[in-house]
């Protein structure tokens, strides 16, 4: 599968993403700069964390206006496959392909830290060849990940199978004690209703090499890859 990966002024985890593409999974990937006008044939967009355009306004907002936007938007809709983690997760929220918001943290602090997810979605590709009942240990770096949507619409992307990952405990126990950031319903992630657009505020590329001992996000890639 190719693969392409934007980097925006301030995006700091673009390397994490393409090295683990490329060495861990064995892709090929195809580097994009924000004001590119051409995708380049890739299957699949990335758009990997980091603090796009320094976070002003809100973090995304102003990337969300970023050329290569209307390209992804574009490849987004004739249903090609788009994926967001972190800063990436909130440009999608952003560019309206994923639902909700991301707010700041209820603690008002960053947080970087590993953290527990368990799999929710039975029927998106990044999740639906997981172990529902088991959590993945991914690491979180944000300000503002606190996922929220009314009332009408999280009731909507729960009736849709669109959760993709909830915060939990080690145990894969899921309340409010192992909620980091506030998010409605300890949500870790979401997809859009047609499977296809991925936003996740952890970081599986930062857990997927056996040198930084943990490779619990290597197995987020490859559901994907096994499921598309």
């Amino acid at each position: 599968m190719k693969f392409g990966v934007v980097t925006f002024p301030g995006s700091n985890c673009n390397q994490d993403m393409i090295d683990t593409l490329k060495d861990e999974l064995n892709q090929e990937v195809v580097e994009l700069w924000h004001k590119d006008s051409d995708l380049q044939g890739v299957d699949f967009v990335m758009l990997p964390g980091g603090f796009s355009y320094g976070d002003y306004l809100r973090s995304g907002a102003i990337a969300r206006f970023s050329p290569i936007m209307n390209e992804v938007v574009a490849h987004a809709e004739r249903g090609g496959y788009v994926m967001g983690v972190c800063n990436g997760f909130q440009i999608l929220c952003e560019s309206g392909l994923l639902e909700g918001a991301l707010l700041h943290n209820n603690s008002q602090k960053f947080i970087c830290k590993n953290v527990y997810l368990k799999p929710e979605s039975s029927s998106a590709a990044i999740s639906k060849g997981l172990d529902a009942n088991k959590s993945y240990k991914i690491p979180i770096a944000h300000g503002e990940g606190r996922f929220f949507a009314p009332d009408d619409m999280l009731k909507s992307i729960k009736d849709n199978d669109q959760v993709l990952f909830r915060y939990c405990s080690e145990g894969a126990e899921v309340n409010d004690e192992f909620n980091p950031n506030g998010s409605l319903e300890n949500i870790a992630g979401i997809t859009n209703k047609g499977k296809n657009v991925f936003g996740m505020m952890p970081h599986p590329e930062r857990a997927a090499d056996p040198n930084l001992s943990n490779t619990d996000g290597k197995l987020l890639f490859e559901s994907i890859l096994n499921n598309i």
